[in-house]
């Protein structure tokens, strides 16, 4: 099976290359990010033509997170608190978490809060959604061991993740409270399907649009697949997708792929 994530910036403004991208890779489940439309608005239509069960979970101009699926998922859940029923529901005003099964295997796909800067409020609300996050995992791992955390994490775990040293107590994405957040996810028995596979620098899945950061690869490793053991250890491959970043308009993100 092949998962594919992918920070689309904007499904409407990116729905002709990512339509060319699916053409052209079989994967079996593409989890979108920053979809940036209401439901309503989003064009189902295309995908289903093409043989996909599509489900989503959008706001307008804003966040959106959407799984792609060639074979229809079970228990499909949106947001933190249909899993955590007591959980204050403003935690779900921003549309960032959908959830589903296939082949018994459970795809959690995340856009995770930027923070803005360090030290901000929403820096802080970054830290608590990923408190939140803990706990959500915790109780779907309870009854689901298999498990692909992917998508748009917006945190660069290692040094190795960015293309120079960064100031981590000040440097947003790569400060050490973000990193100790998402390693105390990790801790949970997840592994980083990328790092199976390629422990070298120079590999980055994020440019900003600014000063012509993809050319010289001035990137960033933010957007991951983490596995659940024995996912982890079947894994076959997973690779970062950089041909969709070199067109006209793309997105800043580009799709990294893993195969179990």
């Amino acid at each position: 099976m092949k998962i594919a994530t992918w920070n689309v910036n904007s499904i409407r403004t990116r729905l002709g290359q990512v339509i060319s991208w699916l053409g052209e890779n079989n994967v079996d489940v593409l989890c979108l990010q920053e979809t940036k439309v209401i439901d309503t608005d989003f064009p189902l239509t295309v995908f289903h033509d093409m043989g996909y069960n599509t489900y989503i979970y959008g706001q307008k101009a804003y966040n959106g997170v959407a799984l792609i699926s060639r074979q229809p998922m079970k228990s499909v859940s949106t947001g933190f608190c249909q899993v955590l029923e007591n959980l204050e529901p403003k935690w779900d005003d921003q549309k960032r978490v959908i959830t589903g099964i296939v082949d018994e295997v459970r795809i959690i796909n995340l856009y995770v809060p930027n923070g803005s800067a360090v030290g901000s409020e929403k820096y802080q609300y970054k830290l608590q959604w990923l408190a939140v996050l803990k706990t959500y995992l915790e109780v779907l791992l309870k009854c689901n061991s298999d498990i692909i955390m992917c998508g748009d994490f917006n945190i660069a775990l290692e040094d190795i993740d960015i293309y120079k040293q960064v100031d981590t107590e000040n440097q947003i994405m790569a400060s050490l409270p973000e990193r100790q957040a998402l390693r105390e996810i990790l801790k949970l028995g997840f592994g980083d399907g990328f790092r199976k596979f390629n422990s070298q620098g120079g590999n980055y899945s994020w440019w900003d649009y600014r000063t012509g950061a993809f050319k010289r690869n001035s990137g960033w490793r933010i957007d991951h697949h983490y596995l659940t053991d024995v996912l982890y250890k079947q894994a076959k491959s997973c690779f970062i997708d950089i041909s969709p970043r070199k067109l006209e308009q793309p997105s800043d993100h580009a799709p990294v792929i893993v195969e179990v």
